[in-house]
């Protein structure tokens, strides 16, 4: 995964330098708040790797510089991964990255997740977007899903309130800590859907297209 990092990060300081994907441009840092930041959770958690293993799909929402969809993508050749991100260039300019390190597991989507229909199984992952709040009432989907939320420390001050409020229609499994060398304490975050929605709008986006 080092020379993936060095050869990640030469793409965003040269090629891709005006789109200011990341602010992150020291070497050691990259890998350590990029790249571990983005494949540890995966491996430290049973869960997530059980599901995963499960569904064969990851599909990874607001991955914004490619993280942790490309890191991911990288670690499991033998996963699909989709992206959706509602910014039409990090979606343009990630699927170049995408295509020049060689990862053709990946599949970037220019959508918004409310737009956006799970029609198959699959793992849904989120890092660095907005509360959990936010983003779990928007998920529409044919069958139960596990949803990953990659959180900083002060996670359960922020969004506990939120996160009991949803108690009816999302199920928490899991709060783990991961400790990643160089950066700040990280959780897995892990929920399952308690219901399946019904007459979902058929002019959604649907995942099914992209597999």
């Amino acid at each position: 995964m080092l020379d993936f990092s060095i050869r990640y990060l030469n793409i965003l300081k040269t090629e891709l330098a005006g789109l200011n994907l990341t602010n992150i441009l020291d070497q050691d840092e990259f890998y350590h708040k990029q790249i571990l930041d983005s494949i540890l959770p995966y491996q430290e958690s049973k869960l997530f790797q059980d599901q995963v293993k499960k569904t064969g799909v990851v599909v990874d929402v607001g991955f914004g510089g490619g993280f942790p969809i490309l890191p991911l993508a990288k670690l499991l050749p033998g996963v699909k991964f989709v992206g959706v991100e509602s910014r039409r260039k990090k979606a343009e300019a990630v699927t170049l990255i995408a295509k020049e390190l060689g990862l053709d597991n990946v599949t970037l989507v220019h959508s918004r997740l409310e737009d956006f229909l799970f029609d198959e199984p699959a793992t849904i992952t989120f890092k660095a977007v907005g509360t959990i709040g936010d983003f779990l009432p928007m998920i529409n989907a044919t069958q139960k899903m596990h949803v990953f939320f990659y959180k900083g420390p002060s996670f359960l001050e922020l969004e506990a309130a939120q996160v009991k409020k949803l108690e009816k229609t999302w199920k928490l499994l899991e709060n783990q800590e991961i400790k990643v060398p160089g950066t700040q304490q990280r959780f897995l975050v892990s929920f399952l859907s308690q219901n399946v929605p019904r007459g979902t709008a058929k002019s959604l986006v649907k995942l099914s297209e992209f597999l």
